[in-house]
């Protein structure tokens, strides 16, 4: 984790990748759901989640504490690896205020093709983690 996350205050948001571990299934993937809406309910945060070709994207957001503690916990989480987070900060408003956890996946949406399709660079980390967050806000769910 870094000094951006352990020095927010109020509202803010955190986006990473990861990579699945081989051989995560579909009942696997149900049960991070599960625990993961149950997990952002009680402690106030929001987000989508993104699953395509073994790798997870994620946006959470909410309280400052509460994701410090689910960053640490996902940073343990055996079912992936290759944690990275793609960028963090604060928020001025939620951008899932309606969603626990998003889901989405290849077959509802790529974010490759997406990202193909697009006429924005994803050579700087900024404009990635922004193609990232603005192809997961613009899923028809």
């Amino acid at each position: 984790m870094t000094s951006d996350l352990d020095d927010l205050q109020g509202l803010g948001f955190v986006l990473y990748r990861s990579t699945a571990r081989a051989g995560l299934d579909g009942s696997a993937m149900q049960d991070i759901l599960r625990t993961a809406r149950h997990r952002n309910q009680s402690l106030g945060l929001t987000g989508c989640l993104h699953h395509e070709d073994g790798l997870f994207f994620q946006w959470l957001e909410g309280p400052a504490d509460g994701l410090r503690k689910v960053v640490a916990s996902l940073m343990d989480d055996d079912r992936h690896c290759d944690f990275e987070i793609l960028d963090q900060g604060a928020l001025d408003h939620r951008r899932f205020q309606d969603w626990r956890m998003r889901f989405s996946d290849r077959d509802r949406a790529s974010l490759m093709d997406w990202f193909a399709r697009s006429d924005s660079s994803t050579v700087h980390r900024g404009d990635y983690a922004g193609g990232v967050v603005a192809f997961m806000m613009g899923l028809d769910l």
